[in-house]
């Protein structure tokens, strides 16, 4: 099958590999253009980029695809069967989506019509959802609107947003590969509008911890945001960044002392780690990273340092 194959961060990485492990001809890879770091000094490639260089594959890295006609016409060009997607980057024209004879497809990060949008991994840890998956869809003009064409679950646990962002990978390789062949046969069945749910791109304002939550929504939020963006509290005016972090059974602390506690305060702070009060319940923080070192356990920081009860974080 002659794919063109579009995709940038490491989430498309395994698709890519698996797509040319399966013998389908790699007409094309598009990705992003090249990033620029340190003042200009140095061009860092996308993973796609730098697999599709190591498989020998030709690179394509418009700037906008829409009104680019150059770029177009060489994708017409190319006559492909398929357009194969996975994280590309960019919203894909009308005109892009009709090139290929079987359609343009995606690799898309949840259980369709849940989570469409830029963050699925994320936002599904977040909402506290006990499973999720990969949805191979036909694209259209509209945001991941497409017919569903093969979906594949998988709990989600205590799993972090890294941890389930690489299996999904993985998998999402593996269920594409599954799907190319079927295309001719198989039809695509229509997402339910009415139970979809938008999941917006990450922020790092987001990461700031809200103390006023409940434990378990602060416990998810680290979990959904490592590594990136991260989440951080305030401890005078130093931003302190959470690691790790678990929620305490009830009954583990005296229900006066909750009480008379606000959002924030600090309940305990020992070798068992930093208890923080939250609503209806307590966080302990086992891990934190203080402003330009390194992250360490509570019980390793508290070597050197003490942080005192009472102190109510930000």
């Amino acid at each position: 099958m002659r794919i063109i194959y579009m995709g940038t961060p490491d989430f498309a990485v395994p698709s890519l590999e698996e797509i040319h492990k399966a013998g389908h001809e790699v007409v094309y890879v598009v990705t992003q253009p090249d990033a620029v770091r340190d003042r200009g000094k140095k061009v860092k490639f996308s993973p796609v980029k730098e697999k599709a260089i190591e498989l020998d594959i030709p690179v394509l890295q418009p700037l906008k695809v829409r009104g680019d006609e150059e770029f177009i016409e060489t994708l017409r060009a190319a006559q492909p069967d398929v357009i194969a997607v996975a994280a590309y980057g960019q919203i894909l024209p009308k005109e892009v989506l009709d090139i290929p004879r079987l359609g343009c497809i995606n690799v898309h990060g949840s259980l369709l019509p849940r989570f469409r949008g830029a963050a699925p991994i994320q936002r599904s840890i977040i909402a506290g959802d006990e499973e999720t998956g990969i949805t191979i869809m036909y694209m259209e003009e509209g945001l991941d609107t497409g017919d569903m064409l093969a979906k594949r679950s998988t709990p989600i646990g205590m799993k972090t947003g890294q941890q389930l962002h690489d299996e999904l990978a993985v998998m999402g390789a593996e269920l594409l590969v599954e799907t190319l062949p079927k295309l001719e046969e198989i039809t695509g069945e229509k997402q339910d509008d009415a139970l979809s749910t938008y999941a917006p791109m990450l922020s790092k304002k987001e990461g700031h911890v809200d103390f006023s939550k409940t434990p378990e929504e602060i416990e998810r939020v680290i979990r959904a945001f490592d590594p990136w963006p991260g989440t951080y509290f305030y401890y005078g005016d130093k931003m302190v960044k959470l690691h790790a972090g678990a929620t305490l059974k009830s009954g583990e602390y005296d229900e006066e002392v909750l009480k008379g506690a606000s959002a924030g305060t600090v309940l305990a702070a020992d070798v068992n780690g930093l208890d923080i009060a939250c609503n209806g319940g307590v966080l302990r923080v086992t891990e934190i990273q203080m402003p330009g070192k390194r992250r360490v356990e509570i019980k390793e920081y508290l070597k050197g340092n003490s942080i005192e009860i009472g102190t109510v974080l930000g």
